[in-house]
C-alpha cells in the first residue's frame, strides 16, 4: 500500500445525469461513517437541451435533495484542503467542478483515483476487485452510496486497517 497515514483515506462518489449534472452525492468522514444526500438542480441546469437526472426525477431531487451550495458547505466542513479518492468510472471530476464553478468558487478538496492508494494494483485490477464485489453484494454500480460503501471495504480488503469496531453506517443532510 502506497499510504504511509493510519488514517482512513477519506472516499466520496457524485451520481450524475447528462452533461455531468450532480444529482447525488455521498463521502466518508474521519470515522468511517458515510455521508450522502440528493442535490437539487439548479435552474440553469434544467434548462439545458435533452437534460437527463439519471436514475432520478426533478420532484424528487427538489423534494429530498439539497441545495448545490449547501453540498459545497458540508463538504468543506468534512473535508477543507483533503484528497478525496474515487472509483474512477464515474464523471466526479467533472461534476465537482460544475458545483463549484456555478458559485464562481474554486475547489477546496482535490479528487484522486482509489487505485494509486494500493501500490500492488494497477488501475485495471483495482476496477475488476470493485466490480467483484459490487456483485457480490448486490449493490448498484455508480450509485454514490453504494459506490463509497465498496471503496470503504476494497480499502478494509486491501490495507486491513480499519478500527475493529467499524460499521458501515451512513447520515443524511440536508
Amino acid at each position: 500500500m502506497s499510504q504511509t497515514s493510519n488514517a482512513l483515506p477519506s472516499f466520496i462518489c457524485i451520481e450524475t445525469g447528462d452533461g455531468a449534472l450532480p444529482v447525488a452525492v455521498a463521502w466518508t468522514l474521519a470515522d468511517g461513517r458515510v455521508k450522502h444526500t440528493l442535490i437539487q438542480p439548479l435552474e440553469s441546469w434544467l434548462e439545458e437541451e435533452d437534460i437527463a437526472l439519471g436514475d432520478y426525477d426533478e420532484e424528487t431531487l427538489h423534494t429530498l435533495g439539497v441545495r448545490p451550495l449547501d453540498v459545497i458547505r458540508e463538504l468543506e466542513a468534512d473535508h477543507d484542503g483533503a484528497t478525496l479518492y474515487v472509483n474512477g468510472v464515474g464523471e466526479e471530476f467533472e461534476a465537482l467542478e460544475r458545483l463549484f464553478d456555478e458559485y464562481s468558487l474554486d475547489p477546496m478538496v482535490e479528487l484522486a483515483p482509489a487505485h494509486q492508494l494500493y501500490a500492488e494494483l494497477d488501475a485495471a485490477q483495482w476496477e475488476d476487485e470493485r466490480r467483484r464485489l459490487l456483485d457480490e453484494r448486490g449493490l448498484t454500480p455508480l450509485n454514490a452510496e453504494h459506490e463509497v460503501e465498496v471503496m470503504l471495504l476494497l480499502h478494509q480488503r486491501f490495507a486491513d486497517q480499519l478500527p475493529d469496531d467499524f460499521a458501515l453506517d451512513d447520515e443524511s443532510f440536508g
